[in-house]
């Protein structure tokens, strides 16, 4: 409650007349100054003088009423009622109150009805909650205008008070009910001039302003709201009164108005109206002045037109900005230079400019610290011309670099001038292809429409991209990566450069692709399945790899139980039988369990020997094959020396020796791995220095 210094002096001196000639003053100059009245009314009935205090706010109630003054009235009623009034009077008054003050409305009578104003007059706090529902309600009474989420502008034209809700017709929507309770959360009444409102009453006034005045629309929008936009907050107030084909000449012309303010970066910038094109400007240096230095140069584009010595302000600016950086942040420096040469112009002579950074300043460093990617790849396109060790330099960039359109500028480069080193940046990505994952998606992406990148290792480029997916390192570039395996990506077409050996591998990585959606899963295997029929085929009939010599030990094997084993238990079931209760016989138990194992050992082995395949020698020694023998040398940062691994199938394993099968997650791991990937065995990390043939003499014959 605010009292006066004077009121409260005069309350600690007991000088109630005085008080009573300041509220006489105050009556006529200020009568709806409740904080001051109630304030002073408490602070007398605190000091024993409820008689007066009662008597003062009478003489303030009757001001109200003679004035008319029906909202001051209702709040005094809320705010100091019991002091004014008898508790049994409260109520009435208030009822008599509200019909001054809301009774011309059409639904007053049905909505006072319907919060139950009428009921428990007695209980005046819960009196007050249902005022409030009550004017929350004739916030929407017939006749007003609303709007709506997802719906728009609308008026409502019917409130029913049996089904409690209001009737509404929105634009595209006649008729729709909302009810009561629901009405404040989703309404919004809107004021006479509000552009929304002005949507629906004068639409072709709005739309002859947005073609001939685009700024006069989008202040109004502004003004409407009170408070900043986002350009996508101005097209949906806008929406209906400008076209979609016409938003962006509209937006283009009402912003360049030059009392529009600008704030904030990307989609969450908003903008504003200044009170005057002077206020504008000054508003823009304040922002302008304290902002970083890569924000002066975006706030020095947009701001480019707006006026000439602000414009030649910001630059002096940045250049001072731009001498004081050259060495500490020369990449910074080089945005400057261009950002001035677009706009006011650079200047000529300063020492600051590219030709001095291409000179003095180390390469990897200028490109490492320009943020713009068109401006460089303006610094590749110019090192190219200016410097014959232009190659190393793009060979020095190209890991470092993140953006898929410099990445091609920079292969094309290293293409043209040094294939052998363009073929090597390939194999790296393609061996690890988590030390460059920015590198790897361009290369998944280029193969997309490259077949000579699709046929150097189509396999791996498979199993990598499906792996990629999974991994920490591809998080920023995992939505490029899985369209890459939709129709008409690198993944489907993929599949057509693989070869009978490589297709279950190539099945096996894709069934294991948690990360890939089902839906593309199961059109890369249906694809599969259709270029290799024999996929279909039940697990059974997969081929099983072996060397010739284990083939021969499983086929002795088989035989030796088939002729002596499973015979001899036979006989030794027939003699356990017969030496009687079969319940308690240990013997004809152990048999017949003897029996069971013979016979299952019997068919796994007819069962494998059915579809195996000898191992041959790999054609070649490009990448890890079954039958081949892998020489890692330890990775950079690993002890530790050199040691082999060996792949061969499941009969002929020994991790121990190092002897791996080609069906283990190890095994799956390494096919396909050409000389130079990074592998990890036993918590290692290897290099692979040499592929070598694992495949004895006495294997190759037939």
């Amino acid at each position: 409650m605010t009292i006066s210094r004077t009121t409260q002096a005069h309350l600690a001196k007991g000088d109630f007349d005085a008080i009573e000639s300041e509220w006489l003053g105050r009556l006529g100059e200020s009568p709806d100054d409740l904080d001051h009245f109630v304030g002073v009314a408490r602070a007398l009935v605190g000091n024993g003088q409820d008689g007066r205090a009662r008597t003062l706010l009478e003489m303030l109630d009757e001001h109200l009423k003679e004035r008319e003054l029906w909202a001051v009235r209702r709040k005094l009623l809320e705010r100091a009622g019991t002091l004014l009034l008898q508790p049994d009077k409260v109520h009435p008054t208030l009822l008599a109150t509200l019909k001054r003050l809301y009774g011309h409305r059409p639904s007053f009578v049905g909505l006072v009805e319907a919060v139950g104003l009428h009921r428990a007059p007695q209980d005046i706090p819960k009196t007050w909650e249902k005022v409030e529902r009550l004017e929350t309600l004739l916030a929407f009474d017939i006749g007003t205008v609303v709007a709506m989420e997802g719906k728009g502008v609308g008026r409502v034209v019917e409130a029913n008070m049996g089904l409690e809700s209001f009737k509404i017709d929105f634009e595209r929507i006649k008729g729709m009910n909302v009810g009561f309770k629901a009405a404040g959360k989703l309404l919004r009444s809107l004021a006479p001039g509000h552009v929304l409102r002005r949507k629906l009453e004068e639409p072709d006034v709005l739309k002859k302003m947005a073609k001939e005045k685009p700024s006069d629309l989008l202040h109004a929008v502004l003004e409407s709201f009170g408070r900043p936009l986002t350009a996508g907050e101005v097209r949906d107030a806008v929406a209906g009164i400008v076209t979609e084909s016409g938003w962006t000449s509209f937006w283009s012309a009402a912003r360049k108005h030059p009392q529009v303010l600008a704030a904030g970066t990307g989609s969450r910038q908003t903008y504003s109206w200044a009170e005057s094109s002077g206020d504008a400007l000054i508003e823009v240096w304040k922002v302008f002045s304290t902002a970083s230095p890569r924000r002066k140069i975006e706030l020095l584009r947009k701001n480019s037109t707006r006026d000439s010595e602000l414009v030649q302000r910001m630059a002096d600016d940045m250049a001072k900005i731009a001498a004081a950086s050259f060495l500490s942040d020369p990449g910074l420096v080089w945005e400057i230079w261009f950002s001035l040469e677009r706009g006011p112009g650079a200047p000529a002579d300063a020492p600051w400019g590219p030709e001095a950074l291409l000179a003095q300043i180390e390469p990897r460093r200028l490109a490492g610290g320009i943020e713009d990617r068109l401006l460089r790849e303006r610094a590749y396109v110019m090192w190219r011309e200016r410097r014959e060790d232009w190659p190393a330099i793009f060979r020095e960039a190209f890991p470092l670099e993140q953006d898929p359109r410099a990445l091609d500028l920079l292969a094309e480069g290293i293409l043209s001038a040094t294939p052998k080193e363009h073929d090597r940046i390939v194999d790296s990505l393609l061996a690890q292809p988590h030390r460059h994952p920015a590198g790897f998606t361009w290369l998944v992406e280029r193969a997309a429409n490259d077949e000579a990148l699709r046929t150097r290792n189509p396999l791996r480029l498979l199993q990598q991209l499906v792996t990629a997916l999974s991994r920490d390192e591809f998080i920023p570039f995992r939505l490029r990566l899985l369209a890459l395996a939709e129709s008409g990506g690198t993944a489907p077409r993929l599949l057509a450069h693989l070869n009978e050996e490589q297709a279950p591998l190539a099945r096996e990585a894709v069934d294991r692709a948690a990360s890939l959606e089902p839906y593309q899963r199961e059109a890369l295997i249906a694809a599969l399945e259709l270029r290799f029929p024999r996929l279909r085929q039940p697990a059974d009939t997969v081929p099983l790899y072996a060397l010739r010599s284990s083939i021969d030990q499983k086929r002795q094997e088989l035989q030796t139980l088939l002729v002596v084993d499973i015979p001899a238990n036979r006989k030794a079931i027939e003699e356990a039988r017969a030496m009687g209760d079969l319940r308690e016989n240990f013997e004809y138990k152990s048999a017949r369990q003897r029996h069971e194992y013979l016979n299952a050992r019997a068919s796994g082995l007819n069962a494998d020997l059915s579809r195996v395949r000898p191992i041959d020698p790999p054609g070649d020694f490009a990448e890890a094959r079954i039958g081949t023998r892998l020489v890692l040398g330890a990775a950079p940062g690993q002890t530790g020396g050199d040691r082999t691994l060996t792949l061969l199938g499941p009969w002929e394993s020994q991790p121990e020796n190092d002897i791996i099968s080609y069906e283990s997650d190890l095994g799956r791991g390494l096919l396909g791995a050409p000389v130079g990937t990074e592998v990890e065995v036993s918590g290692g990390r290897y290099i692979i220095r040499a592929i070598e043939n694992a495949v004895e003499a006495s294997d190759t014959a037939s």
